[in-house]
């Protein structure tokens, strides 16, 4: 019998979310994510051109909150900074605090 040797899990190829930096423009709406390992991941948002700046901010933040989670097991949280200008917001990026479950031995 010939045993398998066991494969090492890949790292992700980008790190733990710290910040986003999301830009409107005539092209569409364009995001920056930049890691705590000093990394950074560029692309659009798939939304609309016209998309509300608000909408635009809240599908950043969803995009972040999946890919931390399907990628890191890991939840987290954006909090937008007041925009410096109107075509540009940034928001940064925080492990969420983990709730554990009450214990079943606790007295009550």
């Amino acid at each position: 019998m010939v045993r398998r040797e066991k494969e090492k899990k890949k790292r992700p190829d980008w790190g733990i979310p710290k910040g986003i930096v999301l830009l409107a423009t005539p092209e569409g709406w364009s995001h920056s994510v930049l890691t705590m390992e000093g990394g950074m991941l560029c692309g659009r948002l798939d939304v609309p051109v016209n998309t509300d700046p608000q909408d635009a901010r809240d599908a950043a933040a969803q995009m972040v909150t999946e890919l931390a989670r399907d990628f890191h097991d890991t939840d987290v949280e954006v909090s937008w900074d007041p925009p410096q200008e109107p075509w540009s917001w940034t928001a940064q990026v925080t492990l969420a605090a983990r709730t554990e479950p009450a214990s079943l031995d606790a007295d009550g």
